[in-house]
């Protein structure tokens, strides 16, 4: 599985360099069908912009090896919409603008940079949005990776002057303000309106669930025991940085959600040191070298897709 942040970030470099170089991307011939996976055509303007994006990315850049991988991305986004595990198009384009951002430009000069390299803000989004669904697809599919043995716990136990490693332990619940897919537009600044003013009564998780009942669509799921080390990336920040006992609001595919905090402690229990243990794993991982269990389950995912999708060749 590609290293979405290292991808990104190389490419980044790549992208500025031929905007401020004044390499601008050759003009395309009209699109023809390359590819035809489980009924989704890729076309050679698809080619085209994914060898744009590979070039800049410093990788084999051929139209074989573009196809190939917008083959596997077509598998992968079909497989997201099927179970629906999609991100959000607002989780996508805040991605994009923090990205820009992080990198001191504005949303408009990070388009400026796409769009001359040839790859477009659309492609680049799309990207985006696969990197950012697959891994919660993969993860519902075979679970969290393998449990470290006693012998590994001891021995990074060891290493460690022989004291386990202490997180917080979070029990969680979620409130979402639902919001229908075909009402969208139209209401979702309202929900996060009344999402926002709702946290400041929250009476707290165990009236939660009498609470969303006086609100109109509005459900509560309990998350149970969550430890630092395994709340996502997008709202880990927001788990941080909260004061009180809900974090801010996120607008996601399902509505506009927050997280109750009921309760917070510091652990430093087996489980607690095995989370942190794995995660120290995955950062220091390579990209293009990691043998790790999410990555090894995401191709043998891929793989089946592969083995049952029509792939015609044109």
């Amino acid at each position: 599985m590609i290293d979405a942040k290292k991808a990104i970030t190389t490419f980044l470099a790549g992208a500025a360099l031929a905007l401020l170089t004044g390499v601008a991307a050759p003009a395309l011939a009209a699109s023809e069908v390359k590819a035809v996976v489980n009924g989704t055509a890729i076309t050679s303007g698809d080619v085209a912009k994914r060898q744009a994006f590979l070039r800049l990315q410093h990788t084999k850049a051929d139209a074989k090896a573009a196809e190939e991988q917008l083959i596997d991305e077509a598998l992968k986004r079909q497989e997201v919409a099927r179970v629906h595990m999609s991100v959000s198009q607002q989780d996508v384009d805040a991605s994009f603008a923090r990205f820009s951002s992080g990198n001191k430009l504005s949303v408009e000069q990070m388009s400026q940079i796409l769009d001359r390299a040839g790859v477009g803000v659309d492609h680049f989004k799309g990207f985006i949005a696969v990197q950012m669904s697959w891994p919660r697809v993969v993860n519902a599919r075979y679970g969290s990776t393998a449990r470290l043995s006693n012998y590994d716990l001891v021995s990074r136990m060891m290493q460690n002057n022989k004291q386990k490693p202490v997180t917080t332990e979070y029990m969680l619940q979620q409130v979402i303000f639902v919001i229908p897919q075909a009402k969208r537009n139209a209401i979702t600044g309202k929900r996060k309106g009344e999402a926002e003013a709702s946290r400041s009564k929250f009476p707290g998780c165990d009236q939660a669930k009498v609470f969303a009942a006086t609100m109109r669509d509005v459900s509560v799921r309990d998350l149970g025991r969550m430890l630092a080390p395994e709340i996502p990336p997008d709202w880990k920040p927001l788990v941080e940085q909260a004061k009180g006992n809900t974090t801010g609001t996120r607008v996601t595919d399902k509505g506009v959600e927050y997280l109750a905090i009921c309760s917070q402690r510091q652990v430093s229990d087996d489980q607690a040191a095995e989370m942190v243990f794995r995660q120290e794993d995955l950062g220091k991982s390579k990209a293009g070298k990691d043998a790790s269990p999410e990555n090894e389950n995401s191709k043998k995912y891929l793989d089946e897709l592969r083995k049952k999708a029509q792939i015609a060749y044109r």
